[in-house]
């Protein structure tokens, strides 16, 4: 699969074939005791391939392919699903370590326990799945410290980052969910074409700043608050999804500086401090639907401890949203991203 199976990058979108679609979103980190509505968007992380790049990325990343995104020391971030276009099943590793049933990255499909989440029916994951309708949020924090989910998970720090692969419904399962969707069509009537994405395309690579590659600052994802999220469980046969991925792609997490360094691009701005953002009244969300059955958590994940744990205590103010400002949500382009040996 050197070419990625054919992902690529639209504007900040990862388009896996089989119809994924994933986006890395920036969002307020939640305090880690207690559990909070889904906090919100705040606009897309920027993600660009490390094929162009060769001259100031590591040499490991450019064995591993990908893409990149820059993100700060305990930063929190959210996968978005929006723009899926047919079902999917999508794994998503942190480490190697898969997010949903906290075993080890496998290049299969399992129900038992489940090790992917199911698109479109699953419109985003916040973090891992530890809990009884909870999730614990993704939160970036250095290798070698032990804080990482890969490394409270394996004993090792090797990885980092964020994996994704996707499976595609098998031939006859894609024929009879393709013939449901025209007869769906044929009795509505043509609704409007929105806009999706919270920011406008990257612009073209630039020249990357003179130098010779160096080992980058590596990054990987911890856990922080829990929020109130199901990951739901697949109600389709497992014999309804392809035997192979389609498609798959190594994330790799590069601090600030690095990213400058790399690119020559100026990183996002800090994280917005999320006092400001709930006096402000800005709205937090809660999500359900009725007809999905939440997974059970795993013992492994539910153990996962909060990076305050190997970081210090949290200092930055908490206030609880008011009731008003909870939210209830219902129910390509490019070249593409190489892959390499991971």
């Amino acid at each position: 699969m050197a070419d990625g199976g054919g992902v690529r990058i639209d504007g900040n979108t990862l388009r896996l074939p089989g119809g994924a679609a994933v986006r890395f979103i920036r969002t307020l980190r939640l305090p880690e005791t207690g559990t909070h509505a889904l906090p919100p968007g705040l606009g897309e992380f920027p993600v660009r391939r490390v094929a162009d790049y060769p001259d100031t990325v590591p040499e490991q990343w450019r064995a591993r392919g990908g893409v990149m995104l820059p993100v700060y020391l305990r930063e929190a971030m959210w996968l978005s699903f929006s723009g899926t276009t047919e079902p999917a099943a999508l794994q998503v590793g942190v480490g190697k370590v898969c997010a949903v049933s906290g075993r080890p990255w496998s290049d299969r499909l399992s129900r038992d326990p489940q090790n992917y989440v199911v698109l479109p029916r699953q419109p985003w994951l916040d973090g891992i799945n530890s809990g009884k309708g909870t999730v614990r949020q993704f939160v970036a924090v250095p290798l070698g410290l032990g804080a990482t989910v890969e490394g409270q998970v394996t004993g090792e720090e090797v990885w980092g980052g964020v994996q994704l692969q996707s499976f595609p419904l098998g031939e006859g399962a894609l024929a009879v969910w393709r013939e449901a969707q025209r007869r769906l069509a044929e009795r509505a009537p043509a609704a409007p074409m929105m806009a999706a994405g919270f920011g406008a395309p990257p612009p073209a690579p630039g020249a990357a700043p003179a130098g010779r590659p160096r080992g980058a600052a590596a990054m990987g994802l911890g856990v922080g608050g829990s929020m109130r999220q199901e990951v739901y469980r697949d109600d389709r046969p497992l014999s309804d999804w392809a035997g192979e991925p389609a498609g798959r792609v190594f994330v790799h997490l590069v601090t600030p500086p690095e990213w400058r360094r790399i690119t020559g691009e100026a990183p996002p701005p800090s994280p917005v401090d999320r006092a400001a953002y709930t006096r402000a009244g800005l709205p937090w969300f809660e999500y359900y639907d009725e007809d999905a059955l939440d997974l059970d958590p795993t013992h492994t994940l539910g153990g996962a401890k909060p990076v305050g744990d190997w970081l210090g205590d949290d200092h930055e103010p908490w206030q609880d949203p008011a009731p008003y400002q909870v939210k209830p949500l219902g129910d390509a382009p490019g070249k593409p991203v190489q892959d390499g040996d991971w």
